[in-house]
């Protein structure tokens, strides 16, 4: 259960970042406020797995993993952002490690 949670967190991360974008710098009042809720969430969700047993360390790293990931293919996929070999290629390391330390982390 703690990785399940991991993940929703890290799914609101990107929540969070999206709506940053929409805010406009906090000046739009319902992408600031999902911005709000989704941060919130997302902290809530850490806490959670972290308390359930996942290593702080491990935890983190797969929490920014997530988010980092998912930010930049939404960016590509949303806004417009490049679409490169390398960048698919790094993207794609970064997902295999975030996968890496599920299976290294000795936990459900």
């Amino acid at each position: 259960m703690p990785w399940l949670f991991l993940v929703i967190g890290g799914l609101f991360e990107i929540g969070f970042t999206i709506s940053l974008k929409y805010s406009e710098n906090f000046t739009k009042l319902w992408p600031s406020l999902s911005f709000i809720v989704c941060i919130s969430l997302s902290f809530f969700f850490l806490n959670k797995a972290i308390n359930g047993g996942l290593p702080i360390g491990t935890s983190y790293a797969v929490w920014t993993g997530i988010g980092a990931a998912g930010t930049a293919i939404a960016g590509m996929l949303f806004f417009k952002e490049p679409v490169m070999i390398w960048r698919i290629f790094f993207l794609v390391l970064l997902i295999g490690s975030i996968v890496g330390l599920k299976f290294v982390s000795g936990h459900e």
